[in-house]
């Protein structure tokens, strides 16, 4: 195939790579497998180029989204959790996905109620700015929820914490 994808015919690969020399341009198997092989005529430098430059203009248009995390305590104060509540809604408006873990110690674990009564007054604080993505899940001494910035697809998914959160173990996640 030429340049511009016209037919040049079967020829030996001696004719074709200097007809490849003659015209400035190198010789491109496309199709290995098909008999005879199917070549092309290119500037391959060009060719690498312009895909390099695809290449960029797609990774331009992308935002990865990285997944921040932010830990409470179950018996946190007023002030304290305001001020995290601005960190998880300055990481929501950067379009970071938040991870937001309520570690217990020692005997808080057997109230699973303070967390979670924790994680439904923080999906209350950030009502407009953020949507569940995963919903409330104990994991070993941390209860966890990850919220996803809003978009208007998200909004019509559920916004807040509703029901009981799930104990994973060992075989798989029950509702507690």
């Amino acid at each position: 195939m030429g340049e511009k994808g016209e037919q040049l015919g079967v020829m030996p690969r001696h004719q074709a790579l200097e007809t490849a020399r003659k015209q400035g341009f190198d010789l491109v198997e496309v199709a290995p497998t098909a008999a005879p092989p199917v070549c092309r005529l290119l500037d391959y430098g060009k060719y690498k180029y312009e895909q390099a430059k695809k290449e960029r203009e797609l990774r331009k248009g992308q935002r990865v989204s990285l997944l921040r995390e932010v830990r409470f305590r179950p018996n946190i104060d007023d002030h304290d959790f305001e001020a995290k509540v601005r960190t998880i809604r300055k990481l929501l408006d950067e379009g970071d996905k938040v991870k937001v873990t309520i570690r217990f110690r020692g005997r808080e674990i057997t109230h699973p109620e303070l967390g979670w009564k924790l994680l439904q007054r923080v999906s209350e604080s950030l009502q407009g700015a953020a949507a569940i993505a995963r919903q409330p899940v104990i994991e070993g001494k941390s209860m966890t929820v990850i919220l996803s910035p809003v978009t208007p697809k998200s909004t019509q998914k559920n916004q807040d914490v509703s029901g009981e959160p799930q104990i994973k173990t060992g075989e798989g996640v029950k509702e507690s």
